[in-house]
């Protein structure tokens, strides 16, 4: 998931001029990187915080910026020790001496993000790639320490961890400390030039936009005694538990969701929604399987989003746009960059009228790409108030899916609900924060009985 084919630099560079985002070149780079980086040296240095696939690929991408100056993974941190060293093992056969962990740098336990983040120093970069219920803890000890942030997404489970993002990134502000967001689509110079055209007037107005992500996969089966072990929660719960990861629904459609308001430059102001569980279902999980969303903006205009996890179904992961005008698809498999512009509203290959130049490089790179770059110049970079408002719009769409009623936006900003109230005082002992039935299934959304607002 780092690279594809070609996009000229001029549409780069329109890209970087119509988003302000900032991949530099190298020349620009090389000459800035000494005077701008607050060290000793030029070296960025990372602390990947959370051990898993998503951070040891947050790691790959870094490291892979082309002509970036001297960037090093330096410290790395988890709750278990195996899964670090397995991750440092593949990174070291990849990246090399690139690869600075020595054991005294490999922190293990409830607080070894502070110890990860204590290492680095003013310029360098904390990977917050953990679970969801943590992110908001260490996203702030990282902006009080002056220390740079990468997160991953979902950035928080509940809407209090979400409001304490919010007052990181305005801390940020006054520290000038860079926040990056892993929601990378935003980086991708062909959806640009798209949303460009959108913004010119090129499809009319604007009164539709529709997002899915429908496929199947598999349940969650009984975890028997490991269903109320912490740390296997924390495993087996980054989608299928609530309070660890924001369930399968958030942690995936998240990344449409934040398409539709990128389109419309806008938040919902409510949100209604429906969904359910397959008849018969053996799914542990606290999923259900289908979720159905119609996000209203203040104009009126609908953003209409699904999610479906079912086998034997219809699968679609794409992005559209229906205007007055004409029709588009703003994103496609996989986050593929798959833009057209066409010239009615039917979608497919025969009625495309416009295609922008293909991106040069995969959305996860680019957003390394600028975020290096904005290190590296000094220049401002905080996406964390716009990655809380994406997440605090798809917390929306399943309470409205959860909870069967209309929700609003004031409804969840507002809102002093959290799944776990003890995360700062969490060890290896504390109990459990939800529990199974004695068929090993957690409990599930039901209309009237469910709070989470």
């Amino acid at each position: 998931m780092t690279q594809s084919k070609n996009v000229s630099n001029a549409n780069r560079r329109e890209f970087l001029k119509t988003t302000g985002s900032l991949a530099a070149g190298a020349t620009m780079l090389a000459a800035a990187a000494q005077n701008v980086h607050a060290a000793e040296d030029n070296t960025i240095r990372l602390a990947l915080i959370g051990c898993g696939g998503r951070g040891t690929g947050a790691v790959r991408d870094a490291l892979s910026v082309p002509d970036s100056g001297p960037v090093e993974l330096y410290a790395m941190a988890d709750l278990q020790r195996d899964p670090m060293d397995r991750r440092h093992k593949a990174l070291q056969a990849k990246f090399g001496k690139r690869i600075n962990v020595p054991e005294d740098r490999k922190f293990i336990g409830f607080d070894a993000y502070r110890k990860a983040i204590d290492s680095l120093r003013p310029g360098d970069v904390a990977l917050c790639t953990t679970r969801a219920y943590i992110r908001a803890i260490h996203v702030a000890y990282a902006v009080e320490k002056g220390i740079n942030v990468f997160m991953e997404k979902p950035f928080a489970s509940d809407p209090v961890g979400l409001q304490r993002i919010l007052r990181a990134g305005e801390a940020a502000e006054k520290k000038n400390v860079k926040i990056a967001a892993g929601l990378q689509c935003r980086h991708s110079p062909a959806r640009q030039a798209l949303i460009d055209r959108i913004r010119d007037g090129a499809m009319g107005d604007i009164p539709l936009i529709r997002a899915n992500r429908l496929g199947g996969t598999g349940w969650l089966g009984n975890k028997g005694e490991d269903a109320t072990k912490l740390l296997k929660q924390m495993q087996f719960g980054r989608v299928n538990l609530f309070w660890v990861g924001s369930g399968h629904m958030v942690d995936y459609l998240i990344h449409q969701i934040d398409e539709c308001c990128w389109i419309k430059d806008a938040w919902p102001v409510s949100c209604n929604g429906m969904g359910g569980r397959v008849p018969h279902s053996q799914d542990c999980s606290q999923n259900i399987d289908v979720y159905e969303m119609e996000f209203t903006f203040a104009d009126g205009t609908k953003a209409f989003c699904g999610f479906r996890r079912i086998r034997q179904t219809r699968n679609e992961f794409a992005t559209f746009v229906h205007g007055t005008k004409c029709a588009a698809q703003f994103s496609g498999n996989v986050h593929a960059a798959t833009v057209h512009q066409f010239k009615d509203q039917r979608i497919g290959k025969e009625f495309i009228d416009w295609t922008p130049e293909k991106d040069k490089f995969s959305p996860w790179q680019y957003e390394w790409n600028h975020l290096i770059a904005s290190i590296r110049n000094d220049r401002h970079h905080n996406e964390a108030k716009r990655a809380a408002y994406s997440d605090m719009t798809a917390q929306m769409g399943r309470a409205a899916c959860h909870i069967g009623q209309t929700v609003t936006w004031d409804d969840v900003m507002n809102s002093k609900f959290h799944f776990c109230d003890n995360l700062e005082d969490m060890d290896y002992d504390t109990p459990v924060p939800v529990k199974p039935d004695s068929e090993g299934r957690f409990p599930v959304p039901i209309p009237g009985q469910w709070k989470e607002l």
